[in-house]
């Protein structure tokens, strides 16, 4: 297997990648692993790699149109994205590549779909779930409603791009799933960088 820069591509920092691949290395519950917010599969590939030495699998969500901030005139839109003969984004193959790069093909399982059409029709509990979907208060505030139910107790939550300081970056993750996830029997256990990792206990 390529290691992560090689096989990776995204806006995660390596520090905070290797947090997340500790923390999906130490789920302690049973249950499959769930990414909400794939986008060219960067943090796929660090929870992957965690879960192909445990045995276990991970559901990789995304509609691969790109958030809002991945739109064109935003700051984190790349062009070379953009499906010329529709004119939308389309990060699919691009993560469909990196995963096959990283020899993650038998471990992450792309599941191409809206968080809020598919979160309220899952059943399966989830040792982990790590939420880096859309960043504006209404998508956040749905991935949090559709998706932290189903933590199992004593599984995990990582939360990325947590911003308390707005000179820091937006607020949503912040406001919209970190708080309401203190709130509804989440503790956190570490933070290295944006990202913010907590345990369910209740």
């Amino acid at each position: 297997m390529k290691s992560f820069a090689e096989a990776a591509r995204g806006f995660m920092p390596p520090d905070e990648g290797e947090a997340l691949f500790r923390a999906a290395s130490e789920v302690a519950v049973d249950g499959p692993l769930l990414e909400v917010g794939s986008y060219c599969g960067k943090s796929s590939v660090y929870i992957g790699a965690a879960a192909q030495t445990m045995g276990r699998v991970l559901f990789a969500i995304d509609h691969h149109r790109g958030s809002e901030e991945n739109q064109a005139g935003w700051e984190h839109h790349e062009p070379g994205l953009v499906d010329q003969e529709i004119g939308k984004m389309d990060t699919l193959p691009i993560f469909r590549r990196t995963i096959h790069d990283a020899g993650l093909e038998g471990t992450v399982i792309a599941v191409v779909a809206d968080s809020p059409t598919l979160g309220p029709v899952w059943t399966t509990p989830l040792a982990m779930l790590f939420i880096d979907g859309g960043h504006g208060e209404e998508p956040a505030r749905r991935d949090f409603e559709c998706w932290t139910p189903h933590v199992a107790i004593g599984g995990t939550l990582c939360i990325h791009d947590v911003f308390p300081d707005p000179a820091d970056g937006g607020q949503a993750p912040y406001e919209q799933i970190y708080l309401p996830a203190l709130e509804a029997g989440f503790d956190e256990v570490d933070q290295v960088g944006s990202l913010r990792i907590l345990k369910r206990t209740a």
